[in-house]
């Protein structure tokens, strides 16, 4: 979403298509109300995708995609806010998309060494008896 609002703050020539920076926040209560709605239909599909109920591990959806989101949050930090550190390259591929994903990795390991610990003991789940 992020991304998407960097187009507002382009230079145009129309003058219908920059925003002031104090209508940001009402843009967003907006988009927030908005979201609410799809996000209850798009966790109840994913439920359903993988198929949540009958597995034996009951960690909450929203962990398994916590990856995803460090990593988007980055991407777009990058795109927005440092658009001069996107012009360098690791072999054609643009760096910081690079360095987010090794930073979401990361994260998403420290992360699950703090709030889902019972794994870090080298326990792992018996999800087959």
């Amino acid at each position: 979403m992020a991304c998407s609002i960097t187009s507002i703050f382009k230079a145009t020539p129309y003058s219908w298509l920059t925003i002031d920076v104090l209508h940001i926040p009402v843009i967003f209560i907006v988009f927030l109300v908005l979201t609410y709605f799809i996000a209850e239909d798009v966790r109840d599909t994913f439920k359903k995708v993988f198929r949540f109920q009958q597995r034996k591990d009951k960690r909450p959806i929203w962990q398994v995609g916590v990856g995803m989101i460090f990593y988007f949050s980055q991407v777009g930090f990058v795109e927005v806010f440092v658009r001069n550190l996107m012009v360098f390259d690791l072999g054609g591929m643009p760096m910081y998309l690079v360095f987010s994903f090794m930073n979401a990795f990361l994260m998403t390991v420290i992360y699950e060494e703090i709030f889902y610990p019972k794994l870090s003991k080298n326990q792992t789940p018996k999800l087959h008896n």
